[in-house]
């Protein structure tokens, strides 16, 4: 299992073997950490997905692409419930993070930088997305050695931080 840990920094800077984007299902850019990975990365990254997700991804799910001109080497995209249009199977929340962590290890990642998915735009309850986060990819067994949690908001990594503990 890896290391958890939490920072305050723009997820498209981390020097990390991959970011986890917070994709919709049609894996063609959007809002928030997608908008910001895909501009981060470039076209490559959108032409990517496009080739090898033609039908996007479902709820839950993710996949692998480039990540362009970012410093990380892929961006692997996960699609988390939207609460906010009544998806609120907190299974499908977890099952992004242990399908990330598959990914990761498919492609022989060491360290991983993941964004609070669902808790943006689709209105995951922030207490409950937190939990979510620490507890699955603290409890997922994984070739992973780091993993870290990245914000925008000092508050928020102080949360995330007391509940790594």
């Amino acid at each position: 299992m890896a290391e958890l840990t939490v920072v305050t920094a723009d997820i498209t800077t981390q020097d990390v073997d991959a970011v986890v984007n917070a994709a919709n299902t049609e894996m063609r850019g959007g809002g928030g950490v997608d908008g910001a990975i895909h501009r981060a990365g470039g076209p490559a990254i959108l032409r990517d997905a496009i080739d090898k997700f033609p039908d996007g991804l479902a709820t839950g799910d993710a996949g692998a692409t480039t990540a362009g001109n970012m410093p990380a080497r892929w961006v692997i995209h996960t699609v988390g419930p939207n609460y906010a249009a009544g998806q609120r199977d907190r299974a499908l929340l977890e099952s992004c993070y242990r399908r990330s962590l598959e990914v990761a290890d498919d492609l022989g990642v060491q360290t991983i930088a993941f964004p609070l998915v669902s808790a943006g735009v689709y209105g995951w309850p922030l207490d409950d997305a937190i939990a979510v986060a620490v507890d699955t990819v603290g409890s997922t067994p994984s070739h992973v050695s780091q993993a870290r949690i990245v914000v925008l908001d000092p508050r928020i990594e102080q949360m995330v931080a007391a509940r790594i503990g």
